[in-house]
């Protein structure tokens, strides 16, 4: 078996993928460089070299057989950051490959398929929370900043709806566990990594708070509380709907 180790992006996994049918190898194994521990001595290793034609070649190919819709699937699994996202992508495309006029990903009596299709479910759940759970704090230079912590790398999934959502302000949300954010300027989005230092005050955001900021998160906290009727208390249905998880970054449950 041939592994080949990648750079842990998208393009590089799709790389690997061309590479994988360029230099026949078969049987091949994709991990990304980061997660890769040495196996035995008679493995042979591929180091792969991003390479954006080859890259693109294998998204055009994909969106021919599967669609956009199919290519978007196999995103999502990468994204998942699951154990097994190399290996059911370059499964999904080998397949695609050999039955091109078929849309395998429909094919649900195979392992694979029904693993990434409960990925996507996944997925898709996590954004529908991050759309619905996401609160703002206004800063001292008036951006509307947002930290965040979910299960899956859905940043790059939630930017269209944050953008045509809060098109007359600037906001900026914060991958907590992944170390990266989006920033909105007005005009366009765009990913940052901030410095270590910078990290830290993302971390902890009480000292760079606007003014208005806390009489804002008073008067919501009590409007929450006030709302709420005791009498009708389920926390069992209440935490099936807000898992305990999102808690400590909703403004009403500080």
């Amino acid at each position: 078996m041939t592994t080949l180790l990648y750079d842990g992006t998208f393009e590089g996994l799709m790389t690997a993928i061309f590479e994988v049918y360029e230099y026949r190898f078969e049987p091949a194994k994709i991990i990304a460089t980061e997660n890769y521990q040495s196996e035995s001595i008679f493995t042979d290793h591929h180091e792969v070299i991003t390479n954006h034609g080859k890259a693109d070649r294998v998204l055009k190919m994909v969106e021919n057989n599967l669609g956009k819709k199919g290519a978007s699937q196999l995103l999502r699994v990468y994204l998942s950051e699951n154990e097994n996202a190399e290996r059911l992508i370059l499964s999904a495309v080998s397949k695609s490959i050999k039955y091109p006029n078929e849309n395998i990903l429909n094919n649900f009596a195979d392992v694979d398929i029904m693993d990434i299709a409960k990925i996507n479910k996944s997925i898709s759940r996590e954004v529908h929370r991050m759309h619905a759970f996401v609160r703002f704090e206004k800063l001292q230079d008036e951006v509307y900043f947002s930290k965040i912590e979910p299960d899956f790398n859905v940043l790059p999934l939630i930017v269209s709806h944050f953008k045509n959502r809060y098109r007359d302000q600037k906001w900026m949300i914060y991958d907590l566990k992944r170390h990266f954010g989006i920033f909105y300027d007005l005009q366009e989005v765009q990913f940052f990594e901030p410095a270590f230092e910078q990290t830290q005050q993302l971390k902890r955001t009480e000292n760079i708070l606007h003014e208005e900021e806390i009489p804002y998160q008073k008067l919501w906290q009590r409007y929450f509380f006030k709302t709420n009727i005791p009498e009708r208390k389920n926390m069992k249905l209440h935490v099936q709907s807000l898992p305990k998880r999102y808690w400590k970054y909703l403004t009403e449950k500080l």
